[in-house]
């Protein structure tokens, strides 16, 4: 029996637009509500959302097979990645790259020897159903999904090299911190930030990788989906939850 398909992964190598949220409230009861409300993702956020690995697989869990699974790693390290992969989870986003160094150094945590350096710990990993799995070792690498993140000026430098590279699925715009770090912090729609973002996306898909990115404007990301950006964030379960209760305790004071 081989490790279970990634759905996400098939589908962003297929050129197939896949829209999602941001989870950060690191709550198995709201993630399984989000579960089944069409997403054809959940990003559960270890960077910027209070989660462990406990927390992501308490989520990961009520998620299950109603959506596809992604997790945020707080920083990329190759020990953090083993330890979300053995959850089971198959799709991971690493923040802050800046150099192909370091994005080498992700690929190869993501698979198991000889392609990279994951250690073996199957035989008790949910990932392989604690063993159960009898080809999991040789079929897990096939099934990884790994997506970059490019939110700074030395990671749009690098990105041409981190193009080239083998074993990246994705490369994701990070637009907040990009804003930031090109002197407009809070000020994604400055046209300098814009106008970087465009020229990155046109680069990652020109590459055949599939070009990712999160915004809260539909109508921008109609524009990114027709530009051919197949990863795209579309929200998140705080926004969600604080415009919509803020909005009726509002209302009903009217």
């Amino acid at each position: 029996m081989p490790a279970p398909k990634n759905h996400l992964k098939a589908a962003l190598a297929a050129k197939i637009p896949q829209f999602g949220i941001w989870v950060n409230l690191a709550s198995p009861y709201s993630a399984e509500l989000l579960s089944g409300c069409g997403f054809d993702w959940l990003l559960i956020d270890g960077e910027h959302g209070p989660n462990s690995i406990p927390t992501m697989l308490a989520q990961a869990q009520t998620i299950g097979q109603r959506t596809n699974t992604v997790v945020r790693i707080p920083v990329g390290e190759t020990h953090r990645i083993k330890q979300v992969l053995d959850l089971g989870i198959q799709t991971v986003m690493v923040p802050m790259i800046e150099s192909a160094d370091h994005a080498a150094a992700m690929a190869k945590a993501m698979k198991y020897p000889p392609q990279g350096v994951r250690g073996l710990g199957a035989s008790v990993a949910r990932a392989a159903d604690f063993g159960r799995v009898s080809d999991y070792l040789t079929s897990a690498n096939a099934e990884t999904c790994l997506i970059l993140q490019i939110e700074s000026r030395a990671g749009l430098a690098a990105l041409p090299a981190i193009l080239t590279l083998p074993d990246i699925e994705c490369i994701f715009i990070g637009p907040s911190d990009l804003a930031a770090d090109m002197g407009f912090p809070g000020n994604t729609e400055a046209p300098e930030v814009q106008a970087a973002i465009e020229e990155a996306m046109r680069q990652i898909i020109a590459s055949g990788k599939a070009a990712g990115i999160l915004t809260f404007d539909l109508a921008r990301a109609k524009h990114y989906r027709d530009m051919g950006v197949t990863f795209l964030g579309v929200g998140g379960d705080i926004p969600l939850l604080l415009n919509a209760a803020t909005a009726l305790a509002a209302a009903v004071r009217i």
